[in-house]
């Protein structure tokens, strides 16, 4: 078959014993470590903001992405399977049980509007502690959340997991690790480059305005690009779970639309000037500016 792309990579880069690192997982780090470094020199030192809750933050994210990543697939997409006295432990758990006893899974399944879910609550939790504004917050970690979303798609694709359906196109891959014989539209790598492209733009928006951005519009319109390229790529993505069959919007689309939704809502309560400019709020502030 001419003008297709076979892909047959090992998920695994290596094996310690039963220990497997896969390319999913280093992407995962790597989007983490990297995200720490322009956080620390590019943001958090920029604007005086003192290491230690940047150290704090990023351990409120990390277990908020896993915890919240994993529970959204499994209350998501197999909530039928996961809540059931047999598997419910299985959530929590990086083992799974079938016929022949228990075994390592390494938590397979991941969502990204569960983790998405997770972070919001996170940085709720983070001010509630710190008492840092949690949309200046915000308006800086979305640009490497969308820099993270890019490597992780690409383990997607080391994983041969998460693509599309047929197509002509001349980028058409055949997923030969999954038995596949027909090219099929790598939709894994339609969202990293559409998250790569919403890191740099709004990267460079932060440095051109040196940080002074205006409070909750960065994420506003981050939510809306992020989302919005999720939702269109969607249409060319196979099913994820039976019951999304016959479905006119998958449940990946339904779950980005109320993201979307609240992005709207965000710009156009920052261009209005509801959310306070201040970086530390004491006791007695708020979040939201009262109304004139």
């Amino acid at each position: 078959m001419l003008n297709v792309i076979h892909w047959n990579v090992d998920p695994v880069i290596f094996h310690i014993g039963g220990f497997g690192l896969r390319w999913y997982s280093l992407g995962f780090l790597f989007a983490f470590l990297l995200g720490y470094i322009i956080l620390s020199k590019y943001m958090f030192k920029r604007e005086g903001v003192d290491q230690k809750y940047l150290d704090s933050l990023l351990i409120y994210i990390f277990v908020a992405v896993l915890a919240g990543a994993r529970l959204g697939h499994c209350l998501f997409y197999e909530p039928g399977y996961y809540l059931t006295g047999e598997h419910w432990i299985e959530m929590f758990l990086p083992f799974g049980k079938n016929a022949d006893g228990w075994h390592f899974t390494g938590y397979e399944g991941l969502a990204s509007h569960g983790a998405a879910i997770g972070i919001i609550i996170a940085l709720w939790l983070f001010y509630r502690k710190h008492r840092i504004n949690p949309v200046w917050v915000v308006d800086r970690l979305v640009i490497i959340i969308a820099l993270g979303g890019a490597f992780i798609r690409l383990g997607n694709l080391f994983n041969s997991e998460i693509y599309g359906v047929e197509t002509t196109l001349p980028w058409g891959i055949v997923f030969e690790r999954n038995h596949e014989t027909v090219p099929k539209h790598p939709t894994q790598l339609y969202e990293s480059l559409s998250y790569l492209l919403i890191f740099i733009v709004s990267f460079v928006v932060y440095c051109r305005k040196d940080g002074k951005l205006r409070p909750g519009a960065l994420f506003g319109w981050w939510l809306i690009a992020l989302f919005g390229a999720r939702f269109l790529i969607e249409f060319v993505k196979e099913e994820q779970v039976a019951f999304e069959k016959g479905m006119a919007l998958d449940m990946g689309q339904w779950l980005s639309i109320p993201f979307i939704v609240l992005g709207v809502v965000m710009c156009i309560m920052a261009y209005r000037g509801r959310f306070n400019e201040n970086i530390f709020l004491k006791k007695e502030e708020k979040i939201l500016k009262p109304k004139d």
